[in-house]
Protein backbone atom coordinates (compact mmCIF):
# COMPACT_ATOMS: atom_id res chain seq x y z
CA UNK A 1 0.00 0.00 0.00
CA UNK A 2 1.22 3.30 -0.64
CA UNK A 3 1.37 6.16 1.76
CA UNK A 4 -0.87 9.36 2.15
CA UNK A 5 -0.04 12.70 2.89
CA UNK A 6 -2.66 14.92 3.14
CA UNK A 7 -2.18 18.10 0.54
CA UNK A 8 -1.46 21.78 2.34
CA UNK A 9 -0.71 24.17 -0.46
CA UNK A 10 -1.90 27.46 -0.29
CA UNK A 11 -3.65 27.45 -3.31
CA UNK A 12 -5.89 24.16 -1.91
CA UNK A 13 -6.02 26.35 1.86
CA UNK A 14 -7.60 29.02 -0.32
CA UNK A 15 -10.01 26.69 -2.21
CA UNK A 16 -11.08 25.17 1.05
CA UNK A 17 -12.06 28.62 2.17
CA UNK A 18 -14.19 29.22 -0.96
CA UNK A 19 -15.69 25.74 -0.06
CA UNK A 20 -16.99 26.67 3.04
CA UNK A 21 -18.29 29.88 1.98
CA UNK A 22 -20.18 28.52 -0.92
CA UNK A 23 -21.31 25.59 1.92
CA UNK A 24 -22.13 28.19 4.37
CA UNK A 25 -24.22 29.89 0.90
CA UNK A 26 -26.19 26.79 0.85
CA UNK A 27 -27.48 27.05 4.62
CA UNK A 28 -24.92 23.97 4.48
CA UNK A 29 -25.82 22.06 6.87
CA UNK A 30 -29.61 22.74 7.81
CA UNK A 31 -30.95 22.31 10.95
CA UNK A 32 -31.85 18.58 11.98
CA UNK A 33 -35.61 17.92 10.89
CA UNK A 34 -35.59 14.49 11.78
CA UNK A 35 -37.89 13.46 15.29
CA UNK A 36 -35.85 11.92 18.10
CA UNK A 37 -37.16 8.38 18.57
CA UNK A 38 -35.45 6.50 21.60
CA UNK A 39 -34.58 2.81 21.48
CA UNK A 40 -35.68 0.14 24.02
CA UNK A 41 -32.35 0.68 25.75
CA UNK A 42 -33.48 4.28 26.26
CA UNK A 43 -31.14 5.66 24.38
CA UNK A 44 -31.64 7.73 21.23
CA UNK A 45 -32.25 5.81 18.10
CA UNK A 46 -29.55 6.52 15.03
CA UNK A 47 -31.55 7.79 11.94
CA UNK A 48 -28.72 6.77 9.41
CA UNK A 49 -26.09 3.81 9.72
CA UNK A 50 -23.73 4.16 6.62
CA UNK A 51 -21.64 1.03 6.61
CA UNK A 52 -18.20 2.15 4.28
CA UNK A 53 -16.42 5.44 3.74
CA UNK A 54 -15.04 4.89 0.32
CA UNK A 55 -16.47 7.26 -2.15
CA UNK A 56 -19.99 6.04 -2.45
CA UNK A 57 -20.47 5.80 1.30
CA UNK A 58 -19.30 9.18 2.29
CA UNK A 59 -21.18 11.20 -0.83
CA UNK A 60 -24.39 9.37 1.21
CA UNK A 61 -23.25 10.76 4.10
CA UNK A 62 -22.89 14.26 3.09
CA UNK A 63 -26.25 14.11 1.04
CA UNK A 64 -28.12 13.12 4.56
CA UNK A 65 -26.12 15.95 5.78
CA UNK A 66 -27.07 18.50 3.37
CA UNK A 67 -30.61 17.18 3.39
CA UNK A 68 -30.88 18.28 6.92
CA UNK A 69 -30.50 14.52 8.36
CA UNK A 70 -27.70 14.86 10.83
CA UNK A 71 -28.22 11.76 13.46
CA UNK A 72 -25.93 9.13 11.56
CA UNK A 73 -22.93 7.32 11.87
CA UNK A 74 -20.74 6.73 9.08
CA UNK A 75 -18.18 3.39 9.80
CA UNK A 76 -15.50 2.35 7.65
CA UNK A 77 -13.53 -0.86 8.43
CA UNK A 78 -10.32 0.14 6.91
CA UNK A 79 -8.13 2.78 8.47
CA UNK A 80 -8.14 6.27 7.61
CA UNK A 81 -6.20 6.44 4.14
CA UNK A 82 -6.95 3.34 3.13
CA UNK A 83 -11.23 3.66 2.21
CA UNK A 84 -11.89 2.30 -1.12
CA UNK A 85 -10.01 0.63 -3.24
CA UNK A 86 -7.93 3.25 -4.10
CA UNK A 87 -4.81 2.51 -1.52
CA UNK A 88 -5.92 -1.53 -1.32
CA UNK A 89 -6.55 -3.41 -4.38
CA UNK A 90 -6.67 -1.17 -6.89
CA UNK A 91 -3.43 -0.96 -9.18
CA UNK A 92 -3.43 1.01 -12.25
CA UNK A 93 -1.69 4.37 -12.11
CA UNK A 94 -4.22 6.44 -13.44
CA UNK A 95 -8.28 5.65 -13.02
CA UNK A 96 -10.14 4.61 -16.02
CA UNK A 97 -12.73 6.95 -15.72
CA UNK A 98 -12.31 10.44 -17.60
CA UNK A 99 -10.97 13.60 -15.70
CA UNK A 100 -13.97 15.60 -15.90
CA UNK A 101 -16.75 13.35 -14.38
CA UNK A 102 -18.22 14.82 -11.25
CA UNK A 103 -20.09 12.99 -8.09
CA UNK A 104 -18.93 13.68 -4.98
CA UNK A 105 -19.28 17.38 -5.12
CA UNK A 106 -23.00 16.77 -5.45
CA UNK A 107 -22.77 19.79 -7.94
CA UNK A 108 -20.92 22.42 -5.84
CA UNK A 109 -18.19 23.55 -7.72
CA UNK A 110 -15.30 24.50 -5.38
CA UNK A 111 -15.51 20.70 -4.52
CA UNK A 112 -15.07 19.37 -7.95
CA UNK A 113 -11.77 17.32 -8.94
CA UNK A 114 -11.13 19.78 -11.18
CA UNK A 115 -11.08 22.71 -8.50
CA UNK A 116 -9.26 20.87 -6.39
CA UNK A 117 -6.42 19.78 -8.83
CA UNK A 118 -6.77 23.38 -10.26
CA UNK A 119 -5.99 25.04 -6.68
CA UNK A 120 -2.46 22.82 -7.11
CA UNK A 121 -1.67 22.69 -10.38
CA UNK A 122 -3.50 25.94 -12.15
CA UNK A 123 -5.72 26.08 -15.15
CA UNK A 124 -2.72 24.84 -17.48
CA UNK A 125 -1.93 21.88 -15.31
CA UNK A 126 -5.50 20.95 -15.30
CA UNK A 127 -5.41 20.82 -19.32
CA UNK A 128 -2.48 19.11 -19.26
CA UNK A 129 -3.52 16.51 -17.16
CA UNK A 130 -4.53 13.01 -19.00
CA UNK A 131 -6.41 10.82 -16.46
CA UNK A 132 -6.61 11.26 -12.79
CA UNK A 133 -3.66 9.64 -10.86
CA UNK A 134 -5.45 6.52 -8.56
CA UNK A 135 -3.63 8.14 -5.22
CA UNK A 136 -4.94 12.11 -6.67
CA UNK A 137 -8.51 10.56 -6.03
CA UNK A 138 -8.07 9.36 -3.00
CA UNK A 139 -6.56 12.52 -1.71
CA UNK A 140 -9.23 14.64 -3.48
CA UNK A 141 -12.06 12.13 -1.48
CA UNK A 142 -10.18 12.69 1.71
CA UNK A 143 -9.62 16.38 1.13
CA UNK A 144 -14.07 17.01 -0.04
CA UNK A 145 -14.70 14.75 3.53
CA UNK A 146 -13.02 17.05 5.61
CA UNK A 147 -14.27 19.94 4.09
CA UNK A 148 -17.86 18.91 4.77
CA UNK A 149 -17.09 18.07 7.94
CA UNK A 150 -17.78 14.43 7.66
CA UNK A 151 -17.34 12.43 10.52
CA UNK A 152 -15.85 8.85 9.95
CA UNK A 153 -15.21 6.14 12.29
CA UNK A 154 -12.39 3.99 11.24
CA UNK A 155 -11.46 0.75 12.10
CA UNK A 156 -15.51 0.00 12.85
CA UNK A 157 -17.35 -3.11 11.14
CA UNK A 158 -20.43 -4.31 10.87
CA UNK A 159 -20.94 -7.62 12.34
CA UNK A 160 -24.18 -8.60 12.40
CA UNK A 161 -27.94 -6.65 11.81
CA UNK A 162 -31.53 -7.77 12.48
CA UNK A 163 -35.23 -6.83 13.18
CA UNK A 164 -35.82 -5.49 17.11
CA UNK A 165 -39.29 -4.46 17.42
CA UNK A 166 -39.79 -0.86 15.70
CA UNK A 167 -36.09 -0.77 14.51
CA UNK A 168 -32.77 -2.42 13.63
CA UNK A 169 -30.18 -3.52 15.82
CA UNK A 170 -26.59 -3.42 14.42
CA UNK A 171 -23.77 -5.22 16.35
CA UNK A 172 -20.79 -2.97 15.82
CA UNK A 173 -17.00 -4.52 16.00
CA UNK A 174 -16.50 -2.31 18.43
CA UNK A 175 -19.11 -4.27 20.77
CA UNK A 176 -21.70 -1.77 20.59
CA UNK A 177 -25.40 -3.06 19.83
CA UNK A 178 -27.38 0.05 18.17
CA UNK A 179 -30.38 0.74 16.97
CA UNK A 180 -31.02 1.99 13.31
CA UNK A 181 -34.05 2.73 12.07
CA UNK A 182 -32.17 3.11 8.44
CA UNK A 183 -29.03 1.19 7.32
CA UNK A 184 -26.92 1.99 3.90
CA UNK A 185 -24.29 -0.67 2.81
CA UNK A 186 -21.85 0.92 0.97
CA UNK A 187 -19.58 -1.71 0.98
CA UNK A 188 -17.94 -1.55 -2.13
CA UNK A 189 -17.45 -4.24 -4.80
CA UNK A 190 -17.73 -7.14 -2.94
CA UNK A 191 -20.11 -5.77 -0.78
CA UNK A 192 -22.98 -8.25 -1.88
CA UNK A 193 -21.07 -11.42 -2.18
CA UNK A 194 -17.41 -11.91 -1.68
CA UNK A 195 -14.20 -13.10 -4.11
CA UNK A 196 -15.64 -15.71 -6.61
CA UNK A 197 -12.36 -18.28 -7.18
CA UNK A 198 -12.56 -20.76 -9.82
CA UNK A 199 -13.80 -24.57 -9.11
CA UNK A 200 -11.23 -27.01 -9.17
CA UNK A 201 -10.85 -30.36 -8.58
CA UNK A 202 -7.56 -30.23 -6.42
CA UNK A 203 -8.20 -26.65 -5.33
CA UNK A 204 -10.07 -25.16 -2.52
CA UNK A 205 -9.93 -21.37 -1.41
CA UNK A 206 -9.66 -22.52 2.12
CA UNK A 207 -6.92 -24.24 2.28
CA UNK A 208 -3.98 -22.69 4.36
CA UNK A 209 -1.84 -24.16 1.86
CA UNK A 210 -2.61 -21.31 -0.48
CA UNK A 211 -1.00 -18.24 1.55
CA UNK A 212 2.09 -16.85 -0.29
CA UNK A 213 1.05 -18.70 -2.97
CA UNK A 214 -2.07 -18.33 -4.69
CA UNK A 215 -3.76 -15.18 -4.52
CA UNK A 216 -7.13 -13.59 -5.07
CA UNK A 217 -6.09 -10.03 -7.52
CA UNK A 218 -8.66 -8.24 -4.93
CA UNK A 219 -6.69 -8.70 -1.78
CA UNK A 220 -3.97 -7.22 -0.45
CA UNK A 221 -0.84 -8.48 -1.99
CA UNK A 222 2.86 -7.87 -0.67
CA UNK A 223 4.12 -7.76 -4.66
CA UNK A 224 7.82 -7.31 -2.92
CA UNK A 225 7.68 -11.12 -1.83
CA UNK A 226 7.10 -12.12 -5.43
CA UNK A 227 10.40 -10.78 -6.57
CA UNK A 228 12.07 -12.90 -8.93
CA UNK A 229 9.16 -15.47 -9.47
CA UNK A 230 7.10 -16.96 -12.33
CA UNK A 231 3.09 -16.03 -11.89
CA UNK A 232 0.22 -18.20 -13.64
CA UNK A 233 -2.41 -15.31 -13.65
CA UNK A 234 -5.94 -16.41 -14.75
CA UNK A 235 -7.81 -13.66 -16.32
CA UNK A 236 -6.91 -10.97 -18.46
CA UNK A 237 -9.33 -7.93 -17.89
CA UNK A 238 -8.04 -5.00 -16.11
CA UNK A 239 -7.47 -6.60 -13.03
CA UNK A 240 -5.48 -9.35 -13.90
CA UNK A 241 -3.28 -7.35 -16.22
CA UNK A 242 -2.99 -4.16 -13.42
CA UNK A 243 -1.71 -7.33 -11.11
CA UNK A 244 0.50 -8.79 -13.59
CA UNK A 245 2.01 -5.32 -14.05
CA UNK A 246 2.40 -4.61 -10.52
CA UNK A 247 3.89 -8.08 -9.60
CA UNK A 248 6.82 -7.19 -12.95
CA UNK A 249 7.43 -3.45 -11.72
CA UNK A 250 8.59 -5.07 -8.07
CA UNK A 251 10.35 -7.33 -9.04
CA UNK A 252 9.10 -10.59 -10.72
CA UNK A 253 10.48 -12.56 -13.49
CA UNK A 254 7.79 -13.53 -15.42
CA UNK A 255 3.87 -13.12 -15.67
CA UNK A 256 1.36 -14.70 -17.95
CA UNK A 257 -2.47 -14.26 -18.21
CA UNK A 258 -4.44 -16.55 -19.45
CA UNK A 259 -7.80 -16.69 -21.16
CA UNK A 260 -10.65 -19.35 -22.31
CA UNK A 261 -11.70 -16.49 -24.91
CA UNK A 262 -9.86 -16.22 -27.99
CA UNK A 263 -8.95 -12.71 -27.92
CA UNK A 264 -9.42 -9.59 -26.01
CA UNK A 265 -12.99 -7.90 -25.80
CA UNK A 266 -12.65 -5.02 -27.57
CA UNK A 267 -15.75 -2.63 -27.05
CA UNK A 268 -16.71 -1.22 -23.83
CA UNK A 269 -20.43 -1.29 -23.73
CA UNK A 270 -20.51 0.70 -20.25
CA UNK A 271 -20.16 3.79 -22.25
CA UNK A 272 -23.17 3.71 -23.87
CA UNK A 273 -24.96 4.05 -21.24
CA UNK A 274 -23.04 6.68 -19.56
CA UNK A 275 -25.57 9.67 -19.65
CA UNK A 276 -28.05 11.47 -17.78
CA UNK A 277 -30.82 9.86 -19.37
CA UNK A 278 -29.67 6.65 -19.10
CA UNK A 279 -28.29 7.12 -15.49
CA UNK A 280 -31.82 8.27 -14.38
CA UNK A 281 -34.29 6.56 -16.41
CA UNK A 282 -32.47 2.66 -16.50
CA UNK A 283 -34.18 2.20 -12.91
CA UNK A 284 -37.63 3.32 -14.16
CA UNK A 285 -37.79 1.27 -16.94
CA UNK A 286 -40.28 -2.14 -16.54
CA UNK A 287 -38.26 -5.22 -15.43
CA UNK A 288 -37.91 -6.78 -18.99
CA UNK A 289 -35.92 -3.87 -20.13
CA UNK A 290 -33.46 -3.76 -17.17
CA UNK A 291 -33.25 -7.75 -17.23
CA UNK A 292 -32.24 -6.98 -21.00
CA UNK A 293 -29.79 -4.50 -20.38
CA UNK A 294 -27.62 -5.62 -17.82
CA UNK A 295 -27.71 -9.56 -18.98
CA UNK A 296 -26.43 -8.18 -22.29
CA UNK A 297 -23.55 -6.24 -20.46
CA UNK A 298 -22.60 -8.82 -17.91
CA UNK A 299 -22.05 -11.34 -21.48
CA UNK A 300 -20.42 -8.94 -22.98
CA UNK A 301 -17.56 -8.06 -20.46
CA UNK A 302 -15.28 -5.04 -20.69
CA UNK A 303 -12.49 -5.12 -22.18
CA UNK A 304 -8.98 -3.25 -20.25
CA UNK A 305 -8.39 -0.11 -20.59
CA UNK A 306 -5.93 0.53 -23.90
CA UNK A 307 -3.49 2.24 -20.78
CA UNK A 308 -3.30 -1.13 -19.08
CA UNK A 309 -2.56 -3.01 -22.22
CA UNK A 310 0.32 -0.71 -23.16
CA UNK A 311 1.32 -0.80 -19.65
CA UNK A 312 1.88 -4.81 -19.76
CA UNK A 313 3.42 -4.76 -23.36
CA UNK A 314 6.21 -2.30 -22.43
CA UNK A 315 7.32 -5.12 -19.60
CA UNK A 316 9.87 -7.99 -20.50
CA UNK A 317 8.34 -11.03 -19.22
CA UNK A 318 4.49 -10.24 -19.97
CA UNK A 319 2.32 -12.77 -22.00
CA UNK A 320 -1.05 -13.49 -23.11
CA UNK A 321 -2.12 -17.16 -23.49
CA UNK A 322 -5.43 -16.94 -24.89
CA UNK A 323 -7.88 -19.94 -25.60
CA UNK A 324 -6.19 -21.95 -23.24
CA UNK A 325 -8.61 -22.28 -20.24
CA UNK A 326 -7.03 -23.86 -16.67
CA UNK A 327 -8.35 -27.40 -15.72
CA UNK A 328 -6.98 -28.03 -12.64
CA UNK A 329 -4.71 -26.31 -9.77
CA UNK A 330 -2.48 -28.19 -7.38
CA UNK A 331 -0.83 -26.15 -4.41
CA UNK A 332 1.90 -27.73 -2.63
CA UNK A 333 5.10 -26.32 -0.84
CA UNK A 334 7.36 -25.17 -3.85
CA UNK A 335 4.70 -23.45 -5.59
CA UNK A 336 1.59 -24.61 -8.18
CA UNK A 337 1.03 -26.43 -11.09
CA UNK A 338 -1.54 -25.89 -13.27
CA UNK A 339 -3.32 -27.62 -15.65
CA UNK A 340 -4.48 -25.67 -19.01
CA UNK A 341 -6.38 -27.39 -22.15
CA UNK A 342 -3.17 -27.78 -23.68
CA UNK A 343 -0.49 -28.17 -21.18
CA UNK A 344 0.89 -28.68 -17.72
CA UNK A 345 2.46 -25.33 -16.13
CA UNK A 346 4.55 -24.83 -12.87
CA UNK A 347 4.54 -21.34 -11.03
CA UNK A 348 5.69 -20.19 -8.06
CA UNK A 349 2.64 -18.58 -7.19
CA UNK A 350 -0.69 -18.05 -8.89
CA UNK A 351 -3.04 -14.74 -8.72
CA UNK A 352 -6.80 -15.51 -9.72
CA UNK A 353 -8.11 -12.65 -11.57
CA UNK A 354 -12.07 -14.03 -12.10
CA UNK A 355 -13.79 -10.86 -10.04
CA UNK A 356 -16.55 -11.67 -7.39
CA UNK A 357 -19.88 -12.85 -7.13
CA UNK A 358 -22.98 -11.27 -6.36
CA UNK A 359 -24.62 -13.45 -3.70
CA UNK A 360 -26.22 -12.47 -0.67
CA UNK A 361 -26.09 -15.33 1.34
CA UNK A 362 -22.06 -15.12 1.82
CA UNK A 363 -22.76 -11.55 3.68
CA UNK A 364 -22.45 -12.52 7.25
CA UNK A 365 -24.03 -9.52 8.45
CA UNK A 366 -27.45 -10.28 6.32
CA UNK A 367 -27.79 -13.94 7.55
CA UNK A 368 -30.85 -13.15 9.61
CA UNK A 369 -32.69 -11.69 6.30
CA UNK A 370 -30.40 -13.37 3.31
CA UNK A 371 -32.66 -16.33 2.91
CA UNK A 372 -35.85 -13.75 2.12
CA UNK A 373 -34.34 -11.66 -0.31
CA UNK A 374 -36.21 -11.43 -3.55
CA UNK A 375 -33.54 -12.07 -6.25
CA UNK A 376 -33.70 -11.52 -10.11
CA UNK A 377 -34.15 -14.95 -10.76
CA UNK A 378 -37.45 -14.67 -8.61
CA UNK A 379 -39.13 -12.09 -11.02
CA UNK A 380 -38.12 -13.98 -14.09
CA UNK A 381 -39.01 -17.33 -15.58
CA UNK A 382 -37.48 -20.20 -14.52
CA UNK A 383 -35.85 -21.08 -17.79
CA UNK A 384 -34.67 -16.80 -18.46
CA UNK A 385 -33.23 -17.48 -14.71
CA UNK A 386 -31.26 -20.49 -15.49
CA UNK A 387 -29.84 -19.47 -18.34
CA UNK A 388 -28.41 -16.14 -16.69
CA UNK A 389 -27.58 -17.80 -13.36
CA UNK A 390 -25.26 -14.70 -12.82
CA UNK A 391 -27.65 -12.41 -13.14
CA UNK A 392 -30.48 -13.87 -11.27
CA UNK A 393 -28.69 -14.15 -8.10
CA UNK A 394 -28.44 -9.82 -8.31
CA UNK A 395 -30.85 -8.64 -5.86
CA UNK A 396 -34.12 -7.60 -6.76
CA UNK A 397 -34.05 -3.57 -5.28
CA UNK A 398 -37.00 -0.82 -4.56
CA UNK A 399 -36.80 2.08 -5.68
CA UNK A 400 -34.26 3.60 -2.99
CA UNK A 401 -32.07 1.00 -3.33
CA UNK A 402 -34.08 -1.10 -0.42
CA UNK A 403 -33.94 -4.58 -0.22
CA UNK A 404 -37.54 -6.62 -0.84
CA UNK A 405 -39.01 -9.39 1.15
CA UNK A 406 -39.57 -12.18 -0.77
CA UNK A 407 -42.21 -13.64 1.50
CA UNK A 408 -44.00 -10.15 2.95
CA UNK A 409 -43.75 -10.16 6.60
CA UNK A 410 -41.22 -13.32 7.33
CA UNK A 411 -38.17 -10.55 7.66
CA UNK A 412 -39.57 -6.93 9.50
CA UNK A 413 -37.43 -4.00 8.49
CA UNK A 414 -35.73 -5.63 5.33
CA UNK A 415 -36.72 -2.36 3.36
CA UNK A 416 -34.60 -0.62 5.86
CA UNK A 417 -31.38 -1.95 4.79
CA UNK A 418 -30.34 0.07 1.36
CA UNK A 419 -27.57 -1.38 -0.95
CA UNK A 420 -25.86 1.18 -2.58
CA UNK A 421 -22.58 -1.24 -3.90
CA UNK A 422 -22.29 -2.93 -6.74
CA UNK A 423 -25.55 -5.67 -6.27
CA UNK A 424 -27.72 -2.69 -7.15
CA UNK A 425 -26.60 -2.45 -10.79
CA UNK A 426 -29.15 -4.83 -12.18
CA UNK A 427 -32.21 -2.73 -10.81
CA UNK A 428 -30.65 0.86 -10.98
CA UNK A 429 -27.73 0.64 -13.20
CA UNK A 430 -24.39 1.84 -12.14
CA UNK A 431 -25.04 3.95 -9.92
CA UNK A 432 -23.38 3.16 -6.86
CA UNK A 433 -19.87 2.05 -7.83
CA UNK A 434 -18.42 4.18 -10.90
CA UNK A 435 -17.87 7.56 -10.95
CA UNK A 436 -20.08 8.93 -13.81
CA UNK A 437 -23.40 7.74 -12.01
CA UNK A 438 -22.69 8.44 -8.58
CA UNK A 439 -24.65 11.74 -8.61
CA UNK A 440 -27.80 9.95 -9.72
CA UNK A 441 -27.28 7.18 -7.42
CA UNK A 442 -26.43 9.11 -4.44
CA UNK A 443 -29.75 11.71 -4.73
CA UNK A 444 -31.85 9.11 -5.33
CA UNK A 445 -30.84 7.50 -2.46
CA UNK A 446 -30.73 10.26 0.04
CA UNK A 447 -34.00 11.39 -1.27
CA UNK A 448 -35.65 7.85 -0.67
CA UNK A 449 -34.28 7.87 2.67
CA UNK A 450 -35.77 11.65 3.61
CA UNK A 451 -39.16 10.77 2.17
CA UNK A 452 -39.21 7.06 4.28
CA UNK A 453 -38.55 9.22 6.98
CA UNK A 454 -41.05 11.90 6.94
CA UNK A 455 -43.57 9.97 6.06
CA UNK A 456 -42.87 7.68 9.23
CA UNK A 457 -43.29 10.88 11.12
CA UNK A 458 -46.01 12.39 8.86
CA UNK A 459 -48.20 12.58 11.67
CA UNK A 460 -46.59 14.41 14.06
CA UNK A 461 -45.32 16.58 11.52
CA UNK A 462 -48.32 17.82 10.65
CA UNK A 463 -49.15 18.18 14.32
CA UNK A 464 -46.39 20.69 14.43
CA UNK A 465 -47.97 22.44 11.43
CA UNK A 466 -50.88 22.89 13.58
CA UNK A 467 -49.43 23.98 17.11
CA UNK A 468 -46.89 26.46 15.06
CA UNK A 469 -47.22 30.05 16.89
CA UNK A 470 -44.56 32.42 15.51
CA UNK A 471 -47.00 35.02 13.84
CA UNK A 472 -45.24 36.90 11.29
CA UNK A 473 -46.72 39.90 12.55
CA UNK A 474 -47.45 41.68 15.42
CA UNK A 475 -50.52 43.87 16.37
CA UNK A 476 -49.57 47.36 15.56
CA UNK A 477 -52.15 50.32 15.69
CA UNK A 478 -52.13 49.76 12.20
CA UNK A 479 -53.45 46.09 12.53
CA UNK A 480 -56.56 45.70 11.22
CA UNK A 481 -58.99 42.93 12.85
CA UNK A 482 -59.78 40.53 10.35
CA UNK A 483 -64.08 40.72 10.98
CA UNK A 484 -62.93 44.67 9.68
CA UNK A 485 -61.20 43.91 7.02
CA UNK A 486 -63.16 45.08 3.27
CA UNK A 487 -64.41 42.15 1.30
CA UNK A 488 -64.50 39.19 4.26
CA UNK A 489 -66.98 37.76 6.04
Amino acid sequence: MDGIVERHSPGLDELEKVARHDLARLNYPPANWVPQKNGPDGKTVLDVLIVGAGMCGQTVGWGLLREGIRNIRVIERNMHGHEGPWNTTARMPTLRSPKHLTGPDLGVPSLTFRAWYEAQHGAEGWEKLYKIPRLDWLSYLLWVRKVVDLKVENGVSLLKVEAAGDFLQARLSTGETIFVRKIVLANGRDGSGGFRWPSFPSFSPDDPARAGRVYHTLEEIDFAALKGKRLGILGVLATAIDNACTALEAGAREAICYARRPHLPQVNKSKGVSFPGFQRGQGMLDDDWRWKIYTYMLAAGSPPPHESVLRAQKLPGFAFRFAEPWLDMKVDEDGVTVTTARTTERFDAVLIGTGFDIDLARRPELQSFGANVTLWGDRRAEAEASANAEAARYPYLGPGFELIEKVPGRTPHMGDIHLFNWGSILSHGALAGDIPGLFVGATRLVQAISHALFREDAERHVQNMFAQEDPELAPTDYFVPRDKRSGTL
